[in-house]
């Protein structure tokens, strides 16, 4: 209570973070409960729904994550059977992947935006205040005593 009463720029700092994480968090499992499927895998869905065809190279560039997680969100979306894989007919080692009417329907039920809060509001962000936010972060990240950059190629939903 003390730290409400007179708050520091370093508490007012770390409320500001846990209001972004708890959104965060907070859309995700409104995400789960209504679709049964994570944040990041409605975001791969909408994004296929928009770009039929697609491969896993240029979905994983689009969600700015590994290539090897979105693999394996792809792979649970295919069993669930939500998603469908064909090969091009002019090179047979590239695969298209499509969504099926059953993620069709569970698009049209989804809580929005389906790429997720945090990144929606990002690009509501003017060019100054996208960098102005950057700098501070990498400022910030430099200072972690704990740093594993791996997270930087994890949906925010599934961490």
């Amino acid at each position: 209570m003390a730290n409400q009463a007179h708050p520091t720029p370093t508490s007012d700092t770390l409320r500001k973070f846990r209001i972004l994480y708890g959104c965060v968090r907070q859309h995700f499992r409104e995400v789960e409960q209504r679709c049964g499927i994570s944040g990041s895998q409605l975001w791969l869905l909408q994004e296929i729904d928009s770009n039929p065809g697609i491969g896993v190279s240029e979905l994983a560039e689009r969600l700015s994550i590994h290539q090897s997680t979105c693999s394996l969100l792809v792979e649970k979306l295919v069993g669930h059977g939500y998603v469908e894989k064909t090969r091009g007919l002019q090179d047979q080692r590239r695969v298209g992947l499509t969504i099926t009417e059953a993620a069709k329907a569970l698009l049209s039920v989804a809580p929005g935006p389906a790429t997720g809060i945090f990144p929606d509001v990002l690009r509501a962000l003017s060019e100054a205040e996208l960098a102005e936010l950057d700098r501070a972060l990498s400022t910030v990240i430099t200072k972690l005593q704990l740093r594993d950059d791996q997270f930087a190629d994890k949906p925010l939903a599934d961490l």
